[in-house]
């Protein structure tokens, strides 16, 4: 390990708008878009949300500020608002992810960025700088991490490496120096906590704790900017992030080509709002029972192999086969699987079959095996299906889940998902909200585009 802490400070405070490639810009315009629908529609519907607020006003936390929560009508401080879209834009699980770090950089980096963006009046172009740049540390610390490793440590990644991030974004808007970046990140290290215990029963801390990072990393370049003496090397160091967290670090990761190669457009997003490790299955199992006309009297077993990660998240038969609770089915590849076999579809309005027998059903019928084909490879997320129809074994390896970079969806596509999540919540005002984020680089206020967020 050397000095990947400082390294990654300077390339944080030395980056500017016309630095980034024109390219990864627009896919940080299309990630923000993406995430912004999620935290609409989740102020609204997600389960969570009234205990969250409930909390605020009874610590007296809600008072108001100069930052907007998405879908929500009135503005709030900026560490509340950042907690409060980075736990909203994560509670429906429909939010980005990114690969190689199975981490969801948006969550923590994109409230962040809008929080002290409007706080400070930044630009456009300030804006989406420092959502590059959160991106970039927070990904890039996922993959020095080995996010193999830090599951099996028990640790969510969105939560620790995305406090990092968070802070950048945070950082790059306050126009911190690169030494105040490393005491911003010295402060991450204390706050970089997210644990996987939420997977036992479907409990609600995994919503929470990514906008806990969200809030984390305001908090910790806040603390830098007023003169707060935070830790060195916390990345590295003989406590530090990589050694604390990881049995397997890989410290080069966090730094390798920097400015050269934009993990950024690594991001990929979801077409379907579940664990990331469920999609494709989901894909071969549509794509089977379209090609082959499957229904559900027709199907007498299924098997899933999927990565080791997405066994421990998503295929544990004895607690995930009959999910109760929107946690539960988001994580759960009997509940997911199934409702694509019986449907052929799958969208957030389908959580209300939640305990439906015909899906309980087609549960039954399904085991979840880990499959050797699906170790070692940079991306963990690919499946395989075999499907016993009585008329033969009908198998798809499926590499990579649609909306992965190299199956990037098309423009009309991502405005699409984004109209049909925002639009019961924000009715007319939710395309000009796309337009607004798709061209964020051309406002002078970033708010001017945030306040299209209220209803």
């Amino acid at each position: 390990m050397a000095h990947e802490t400082a390294t990654l400070a300077a390339y944080v405070a030395g980056l500017t708008y016309d630095d980034i490639p024109a390219d990864v810009l627009a896919r940080a315009k299309a990630l923000t878009l993406d995430f912004l629908g999620s935290a609409v529609r989740a102020r609204s519907e997600a389960e969570s949300t009234p205990s969250l607020l409930a909390m605020l006003k009874a610590l007296g936390l809600d008072s108001d500020g100069d930052a907007t929560v998405c879908g929500d009508g009135r503005t709030y401080t900026p560490a509340v608002a950042a907690l409060l879209n980075g736990a909203l834009g994560h509670s429906l699980d429909f939010d980005d992810t990114h690969a190689d770090s199975s981490l969801h950089p948006s969550a923590p980096v994109v409230p962040a960025a809008l929080a002290v963006g409007e706080i400070m009046g930044s630009s456009g172009r300030d804006v989406l700088t420092a959502i590059v740049a959160g991106y970039e540390v927070c990904c890039r610390l996922g993959n020095a991490l080995d996010p193999t490793s830090h599951y099996a440590r028990g640790f969510h990644p969105t939560a620790t490496a995305g406090t990092y991030g968070a802070a950048a974004a945070a950082a790059k808007l306050y126009g911190l120096t690169a030494d105040q970046i490393v005491a911003a990140f010295g402060v991450s290290g204390s706050q970089a906590a997210g644990s996987l215990q939420f997977l036992v029963n479907g409990a609600w801390n995994k919503r929470y704790q990514v906008g806990a990072a969200a809030m984390n990393g305001v908090i910790a370049a806040s603390l830098a900017r007023e003169g707060f003496v935070g830790a060195i090397d916390s990345v590295e160091g003989k406590h530090g992030l990589l050694v604390g967290y990881t049995d397997d670090a890989h410290p080069d990761k966090a730094v390798a080509d920097l400015g050269r190669v934009y993990e950024t457009m690594k991001i990929g997003v979801k077409p379907y709002p579940s664990c990331r490790y469920t999609h494709a299955a989901i894909d071969a199992l549509i794509a089977l029972r379209r090609e082959h006309n499957l229904t559900p009297e027709n199907i007498r077993s299924v098997e899933i192999g999927l990565h080791r990660n997405g066994i421990t998240l998503t295929g544990d038969a004895a607690t995930k086969r009959h999910a109760r609770s929107v946690v539960g089915g988001q994580f759960s590849m009997f509940f997911t699987g199934a409702l694509a076999l019986d449907q052929g579809s799958f969208g957030w309005d389908d959580y209300k079959r939640l305990g439906d027998p015909a899906i309980e059903a087609l549960a039954d019928r399904i085991e979840v095996v880990q499959d050797a084909r699906l170790e070692g490879k940079s991306h963990p997320f690919g499946a395989r299906v075999s499907i016993d129809s009585g008329e033969g074994l009908l198998e798809r390896l499926v590499p990579d889940p649609s909306g992965e970079p190299s199956l990037f969806p098309d423009a009309a596509a991502m405005r699409l998902k984004f109209l049909q999540l925002t639009r019961p919540v924000l009715g007319e005002r939710a395309g000009r909200f796309a337009d607004a984020v798709l061209a964020l680089d051309t406002f002078d206020r970033v708010g001017t585009v945030t306040e299209l967020a209220r209803p």
